[in-house]
């Protein structure tokens, strides 16, 4: 992404937002760590997170500082919206927290009511410690949903570049259908459809692909291996594409041949849980409401401890190692589903002891009277030979 991707009016009202949410809070300041919320209020993409970065943003109007690596400065001068850009490192070691320290004391954070993210894979513990200690007692709360929050609802431009992703996954996985047969390997299969993704247009998504058969087909996640595909064997693909850095997913279920009436009833029983989940999904709707809806239908059929995972969570634009936003259709989740929103539906079943498992991707638009189905794709269980 960069920051000529969206006009500057959005980029500002991305902001003004931001400070309004920092305003309800009662905050002065935000210290910001994750990659996506970088990248939602600068367009920046810079791999700078893979050591130290951050952003600062103040309630008030005033500059945005950003404090990163000294070979992400170039990128961020280039593709970023920054009023104020601090780096850090170079030809020699220097000590981020040091140069973070300086920043926040010229940025006036000491002595007012600051706020930070604390992202699960974007800030390392010696850091988080080290400024909260350089912070005192001017650091209040630790808001690490605040920006995420605010992101959930997509606008046009953002809901253009997933509709653009999501065609690129669908062609994908035509090109999928047709490299699939036996005596192949998983690996060869997935540079056809990684050839697919780049060729058509997909940037590097932020999570690998997924693509288990055979004795693996038990696997709720595993990358595609040198093994080679047999007869009669079952299985399953997941990707995500990228486009802009907005991502889309889809996953489907495959058969080298006629399946068994064991594979056959998991399919079934995947499909009718995410009909079930599509069917509850509408603007004003507990998240967990769909959830239970699939669940349901999984419990009904004895096969409740195959749910080994989420069965569906917001699409944000991924960093690796994810592409998650914070709402999930899980049992707990406090979320409420509004008209813009992105989702995955995926209700799982994985039963490790049979080496079967059935999964069916899909993402949906979320709209004031339902949804509306991103991907074109056959939902069908794909059968080869």
């Amino acid at each position: 992404m960069s920051k000529l991707d969206f006009t500057e009016e959005e980029f500002a009202s991305r902001r003004k937002r931001t400070r309004e949410a920092l305003e309800r809070a009662g905050l002065d300041w935000l210290v910001v760590f994750h990659p996506v919320s970088i990248h939602w209020l600068t367009g920046s993409d810079a791999k700078s997170y893979q050591e130290f970065q951050c952003l600062l943003i103040g309630a008030t109007p005033g500059p945005i500082a950003v404090l990163t690596r000294e070979g992400e400065r170039a990128e961020f001068q280039d593709d970023a919206f920054v009023d104020e850009l601090r780096a850090w490192g170079g030809p020699e070691p220097e000590d981020p927290i040091a140069a973070f320290a300086a920043l926040a004391k010229s940025m006036g954070l000491p002595g007012t009511r600051v706020g930070m993210e604390v992202p699960a894979y974007y800030l390392h513990p010696h850091h988080y410690l080290r400024i909260k200690a350089c912070l005192g007692d001017s650091l209040v709360a630790e808001p690490t949903e605040l920006v995420h929050q605010l992101k959930l609802v997509k606008s046009a431009q953002e809901l253009a570049y997933i509709r653009q992703a999501s065609q690129i996954a669908d062609k994908a996985m035509g090109v999928f259908v047709q490299a699939l047969r036996p005596g192949r390997s998983e690996l060869e299969v997935a540079g056809d459809v990684y050839h697919a993704l780049l060729t058509g247009g997909s940037g590097l998504a932020a999570s690998p692909m997924n693509l288990v058969s055979g004795p693996r087909s038990g696997f709720s996640h595993g990358p595609p291996t040198n093994r080679r595909m047999e007869p009669g064997e079952y299985g399953s693909i997941e990707y995500g594409t990228t486009y802009k850095r907005y991502t889309s997913t889809i996953g489907r279920q495959f058969c080298l041949g006629q399946p068994t009436p064991r594979m056959r009833e998991l399919y079934d029983v995947v499909r009718r849980a995410c009909d079930a989940q599509i069917a509850e999904i509408r603007a004003g709707v507990p998240a967990i409401v769909p959830y239970e809806a699939s669940r349901r239908i999984i419990a009904d059929a004895g096969l409740d401890r195959g749910r080994v995972h989420t069965s569906g969570y917001g699409l944000a634009p991924g960093f690796p190692p994810t592409w998650g936003e914070p709402i999930h259709m899980f049992g707990g989740n406090p979320y409420t589903l509004e008209a813009g929103m992105v989702v995955t539906i995926e209700p799982p079943v994985f039963l490790g002891d049979e080496r079967l498992g059935a999964r069916i991707i899909d993402n949906v638009l979320v709209t004031e009277t339902g949804t509306e189905l991103l991907s074109t794709f056959s939902r069908d269980l794909i059968e080869v030979g």
